[in-house]
């Protein structure tokens, strides 16, 4: 039996809906000035999710892990949730389900130092839609890094936050110009 495999996520129709850094303490220097724009953007993310669910698209959360080494997924929910109260209403909002994937990240980008491409390409993906915090920094690197793997784009821009709202239509700026994220 021969196991068909695309190289191109061009040639993929499916789509995945990532939430990236959603499961987070917001406890950081800056944190005031992204939560009430987290907040926000975190309703439309579970209404993206809740789409994505009829659809049957796969809802992959892309996630730090903080520097802690050692965590899993029910880990870093548990700690996020304790950091602050615009931590407990995102993850009470947004908290991974039994059939999400959940990939750790170390840095900024959710493919840097991830099997998210392997994840992808055994899902057969194609099509990625972006959501989740920082828009300026992780959304960013996370859809630079997309666009060079060949992933079709699509970042809703009430579906990300930054720390001020000019960081965030920066970012999108640059991934709808450079990146053809749409």
């Amino acid at each position: 039996m021969s196991n068909q495999h695309t190289n191109s996520p061009k040639a993929r129709s499916r789509a995945a809906l990532l939430i990236l850094d959603a499961i987070n303490p917001f406890d950081f220097p800056g944190s005031e000035d992204i939560a009430e724009a987290a907040v926000a953007a975190s309703a439309v993310i579970a209404g993206l999710r809740d789409h994505a669910d009829a659809l049957r698209m796969p809802t992959i959360y892309v996630n730090d892990n903080y520097g802690h080494w050692g965590s899993e997924k029910s880990q870093i929910v548990a700690e996020a949730i304790k950091g602050s109260e615009t931590a407990a209403v995102i993850v009470g909002r947004l908290n991974p389900r039994p059939a999400d994937y959940f990939v750790i990240k170390p840095q900024f980008s959710g493919f840097y130092a991830t099997n998210l491409t392997a994840l992808l390409d055994q899902l057969e993906v194609g099509r990625l839609v972006l959501t989740g915090y920082a828009t300026d920094i992780c959304v960013l690197f996370t859809a630079a890094d997309a666009h060079m793997r060949a992933y079709d784009l699509w970042i809703p821009a009430d579906a990300v936050a930054s720390e001020t709202g000019a960081h965030k239509q920066w970012a999108l700026e640059i991934m709808t110009k450079s990146m053809d994220a749409a």
